[in-house]
Formats: structure tokens, sequence, C-alpha cells
């Protein structure tokens, strides 16, 4: 969101402007785009919303002055937040498109706060499913270490009977 104003400043205070005093104004996008025209005009303000990257112009031409004369612009150019002149936005600019955009990005963050709780369920089914499996495996090694600890006590028993047999002991 942009928003500007401007105003020529009157170089007689405590006079009126001069008519001679008049500017041609024109905002323009980084592709050519016109988001804001004035002709004839001694002050003004726009404000838009923009859809395209890269710098916007503001241009501000004056008419041939004879004789010819300077003149200076006082202009304010706020863009973001910075641009919180909400009642001359709500103005110009397109308040329905804004709500709806809203609306969208809003159901964007109810999705994404839905998948969110959803992954967390998943990741303490995941987080029990891993202790789980742990605890079986550690009951499975203790089996087997006793399991292998029970045949070496038997192969050495079978081997003592052998060798006794044979009287080799």
């Amino acid at each position: 969101m942009s928003v500007g104003k401007y105003h020529i400043v009157n170089p007689n205070e405590g006079f009126p402007l001069p008519d001679s005093h008049k500017v041609i104004v024109r905002v323009t996008s980084p592709n050519g785009g016109s988001y804001h025209y004035s002709d004839h005009v001694s002050e003004g303000h726009f404000a838009f919303q923009a859809v395209e990257s890269g710098d916007y112009m503001a241009c501000f031409f004056a008419s041939d002055h004879q004789p010819s004369s300077t003149m200076t612009i006082d202009f304010d150019w706020k863009s973001g937040i910075a641009a919180k002149d909400w009642v001359n936005v709500a103005k110009k600019g397109s308040i329905e498109a804004m709500q709806e955009e809203l609306k969208k990005m809003f159901g964007t963050v109810q999705s994404i706060n839905k998948d969110m709780y959803y992954l967390r369920e998943r990741e303490q089914e995941m987080q029990q499913l891993n202790i789980s499996t742990n605890s079986k495996f550690f009951w499975l090694g203790i089996f087997s270490i006793i399991f292998a600890l029970s045949v070496a006590g038997v192969q050495l028993w079978h081997l003592k009977t052998f060798f006794e047999k044979k009287k080799l002991i």
C-alpha cells in the first residue's frame, strides 16, 4: 500500500497562490502503468496498492511559464506500514479487495494451524511408537544374551561329559 500527498509551496506567504503555479502529476509503475494522474493542480493526494515489484515514479510537470518561475513542491510518499492515512486509503483504494484478501489469508492461516496440530499429534504417535520399539528391542537383546549364554553353557556341559567318557579329563 502506498499513499502520497503533495502541494505547491506558496512563494508569497500571506497571499493566495498564483494561478500560474499549477502542475501535472503522474504516478507510474515500473512497467509504465498509470496509478494517478492530475492535470493543472496545486495540491492533491493518491493511494494505491502495488501489484508489480520495482521502483514507482512520481513525475511533476510544470507548464511553460512566461516569465519562467521556480516552484517548490512539498511531497510526502509513504508505503507499507508507514502509510497510515487510512481515511484517504479507504477513499482511493479498494477496501473490498483488501477484505477479500484478508479472508483468504485468514483461511490459509486456519489451514496451517490445523496442519500444525495434526503434525503435533502425529509426532506424539511416532514418539510412542519409538518408545515401544526401543522397549521391545531391549527385551529382545536381553533374551538373546540369555539364550546365547544358555547355549554356551549346554555346549560346555556336553564337551565336559564327552571328554569324561573318553577319559581325556
